[in-house]
């Protein structure tokens, strides 16, 4: 499959998140038809994950942090399939599409925005028994499960049954956890008011973090604030400490305890894509692409011609940090480092100079349930430290301004004031991860014809 025709360029872009699509549409912005773009994902969305702790609490719906790449993404040409190969040397990718031959894109310029999967760590019942919190399917199966186990918990009259289902583990106290459990957290508190039979103290929250500190992000003494205010509200957290274990839904601990789960969502760090592994393109000892300060991918001699990459599974210099600095991984970097790509790639082509990446930090927020967060901001060289209310009020309203197409914008903003107006919804639909259970059940038990 060959997208460059009559000598227009063509760019193809790996991975539809924040660094595809800023970059394909930055591009498109920028010269119109004078350039083919083609996008690949697996997925044929972006999902805005900075949402996803309110998506698993209940507070945004799912469709409003995915954005379409064919309806933002006009005029670009959109691949849904996974990336299998890339060959370099012949400027080639290898496309993965379902119930179809392998796609072979060939292109002039090639973008990895490949992002980060879960780390993983060969723990006994991980695989069997855990979830992730990256993708909004997940967020969305966190609801559904506490909301169930809620309702299920007021109807059990055993005494251990009830305990597991009130019973919610979180590994890992970085954004993504502590995020994640403070967001579920309140919206349980929130809804225990319909369920008379059950009380907050029957229900346990575990928090298991390696670290001697959660939120690194926000610095120690945020940290420290957002610690005490998560075990204020009763949260269990369990620093330095390890999940040895958690076979059958039982979570060991370092610290010596066991006890039983409904559910176990894993947070515990990020790693770039594996699927680089299968390319010609050099990696770091990170299994991330080293790329210069102009996002332009680099081997031990210097740039590789026709190659950029941008986002989580790269190595980019932070400038504004000062010398041996790197990028963090996060949504603010890999979108600004998607327009500086984008207009790099239009000088490649006009034959001008590159410019280099350089973003200095305007802060970090984390919420921590309704009207409740932590977070910094900077105004040049004053860093302001917020609480609570501000805090909040400050990280949704960066989200909102960040968040993909105005459409989405406002369908956040209704789901905030709905849920202002009338609370959340209580309802579990632990069916959704199988919709066709009980239509099977159904066919089962139908006597057969003879």
């Amino acid at each position: 499959m060959n997208n460059t025709t009559g000598g227009t360029p063509h760019v193809l872009i790996l991975g539809g998140g924040s660094v595809g699509m800023t970059v394909a549409s930055q591009l498109r912005k920028a010269m119109g038809a004078d350039v083919a773009i083609t996008v690949v994902d697996s997925r044929p969305y972006l999902t805005y994950q900075p949402f996803l702790p309110e998506v698993g609490a209940g507070s945004i719906d799912p469709r409003n942090v995915l954005a379409p790449l064919r309806k933002v993404l006009a005029g670009t040409k959109v691949v849904t399939g996974s990336v299998s190969e890339i060959r370099h040397a012949d400027r080639t990718v290898v496309v993965e599409t379902e119930g179809d031959a392998p796609l072979e894109i060939t292109y002039d310029h090639l973008v990895v925005g490949l992002g980060s999967v879960p780390r993983t760590l060969p723990i006994p019942g991980l695989a069997e028994n855990a979830i992730g919190f990256k993708w909004v399917e997940e967020a969305v199966t966190v609801r559904d499960r506490v909301l169930s186990a809620l309702a299920e918990a007021a109807s059990t009259k055993d005494a251990e049954t009830r305990k597991r289902l009130l019973t919610f583990t979180f590994v890992g106290g970085g954004f993504a956890g502590a995020e994640a459990l403070a967001e579920v957290q309140d919206m349980v508190a929130d809804t225990l008011r319909y369920y008379p039979d059950l009380h907050a103290s029957d229900v346990r929250f575990v928090l298991i973090e390696a670290m001697g500190r959660i939120l690194p992000e926000v610095g120690e003494e945020l940290g420290r604030y957002a610690l005490d205010q998560l075990r204020e509200r009763g949260v269990e957290v369990k620093l330095e400490t390890f999940m040895n274990s958690c076979e059958n839904g039982v979570v060991k601990t370092s610290d010596g305890d066991e006890f039983a789960s409904e559910l176990i969502v894993w947070t515990a760090g990020i790693k770039p894509n594996p699927v680089l592994a299968q390319s010609d393109l050099p990696l770091n000892q990170t299994g991330r692409l080293d790329c210069l300060a102009d996002l332009r991918v680099k081997d031990e001699n210097g740039p590789i011609e026709g190659v950029f990459a941008a986002g989580d599974c790269t190595t980019v210099p932070d400038l504004a940090s000062g010398e041996g600095k790197v990028c963090v991984p996060n949504a603010q970097h890999a979108t600004r480092q998607g327009k500086r790509l984008a207009d790099n790639i239009v000088r490649t082509i006009q034959g001008r100079p590159l410019v280099d990446y350089y973003h200095k930090n305007l802060g970090t927020m984390a919420t921590l349930g309704m009207y409740k967060g932590v977070g910094t901001l900077f105004f040049g060289d004053r860093k302001v430290e917020l609480k609570g209310l501000p805090a909040w009020a400050a990280a949704r309203a960066y989200h909102v301004y960040a968040m993909p197409t105005a459409e989405k914008k406002v369908g956040v903003i209704s789901d905030w004031v709905a849920n202002l107006v009338g609370g959340r919804d209580i309802l579990g639909i632990p069916e959704s991860t199988e919709p066709r259970k009980a239509f099977e059940l159904t066919a089962a038990s139908t006597p057969k014809k003879g």
